[in-house]
């Protein structure tokens, strides 16, 4: 699989990242430690997705409890050096590691919280770190000379920001340049063809500054994949049915006719919904790699049809403007 490198950092990830959001949980979200991606599920996960290529996985101190970590981490283990040197792991903080414990990017917290994650990997560094989100309550400069420690501590490759607007991001790069610090070298925001507002607002602040961009939410929690019908129930266990709040704005007749039409327009090249979904943000110039997120080792199958074909300019141009 083709790798690009992150912004400047001088490392490579995978076009397609292994997302172990669901690993032992639902994200960050205290309500679902414990659920999600069952512990045998993951290795299974994580075994399809090295074979098919892919060489990034993306995780939190907070996924699952911290269930995420430590599955990655007794996966590396079990698979050796050879695989373990061969895995560029990217982990984040900000999120609680449960109810009532604290969160954010203080400079205590941010080294604490690093040092339990390498703990949970098994790994005396990680490449790629991020802030999982802003954090009002701790200056910026707080925050990025914190990061600038770990870098040059060695404990840290890279850091970048994750759910960051466009005006957070060009802060955080002005305060890094006035003062000398390490610089987020990436963004980490939701991107798919439900969710192209970044591409007026982030992407050109990554284009000013040589930034990377990370997709995550690529198949927009299963609405680019047609399993929400219009009229119908949503299927339990779904997104909409456990944290349906980021996803209620796609609740419309406009975006109805255009997963309908989205639809016909997969049938007609014989891939799946997530197949060409992919597919297209493949094609999207300013995006680095793309998060994906499978609950099953099956789901990993959009990611190969994706590979497998390529969208012309005209073709990409009108599948993204299908969508309201």
């Amino acid at each position: 699989m083709e790798t690009r490198e992150l912004g400047r950092s001088g490392i490579s990830v995978s076009r397609i990242v292994l997302g172990c959001g669901n690993f032992g949980g639902v994200g960050s979200a205290p309500a679902f430690f414990g659920q999600g991606i069952p512990r045998e599920e993951a290795p299974r996960i994580m075994d399809a997705a090295w074979e098919l290529g892919i060489t990034t996985f993306d995780t939190a101190d907070a996924y699952g409890g911290g269930r995420s970590e430590t599955w990655i981490g007794e996966w590396l283990a079990a698979k050796g050096p050879a695989v373990r040197d061969a895995i560029t792991i990217e982990t984040k903080t900000f999120n609680p590691m449960g109810e009532g414990e604290d969160r954010g990017l203080s400079r205590h917290r941010v080294r604490r919280q690093l040092e339990t994650s390498l703990q949970r990997l098994g790994l005396e560094r990680v490449p790629l770190y991020m802030a999982h989100a802003p954090d009002p309550d701790t200056p910026i400069e707080e925050t990025l000379s914190a990061f600038d420690g770990l870098v040059r501590a060695g404990t840290v490759g890279a850091v970048g920001a994750s759910n960051y607007s466009a005006e957070q991001l060009a802060e955080a790069l002005e305060v890094a340049e006035l003062e000398g610090l390490t610089r987020y070298e990436w963004a980490q925001n939701s991107f798919s063809l439900l969710d192209q507002e970044d591409a007026q607002t982030v992407f050109p602040v990554c284009h000013e500054h040589g930034l990377g961009y990370e997709a995550f939410g690529p198949l927009a929690g299963g609405w680019l994949t047609g399993r929400y019908r219009r009229d119908s129930e949503y299927p339990p266990g779904s997104r909409m049915t456990q944290r349906p709040d980021s996803y209620r704005r796609y609740e419309t007749d406009a975006t109805f006719d255009a997963l309908e039409a989205f639809e016909r327009e997969a049938f007609g090249r014989g891939v799946s919904m997530g197949g060409l979904a992919l597919a297209w943000l493949l094609g999207v110039a300013e995006v680095t790699s793309i998060v994906v997120g499978p609950t099953s080792a099956d789901q990993l199958e959009p990611v190969r049809e994706a590979l497998s074909f390529e969208l012309s300019a005209e073709e990409h141009a009108h599948l993204g403007g299908l969508f309201p």
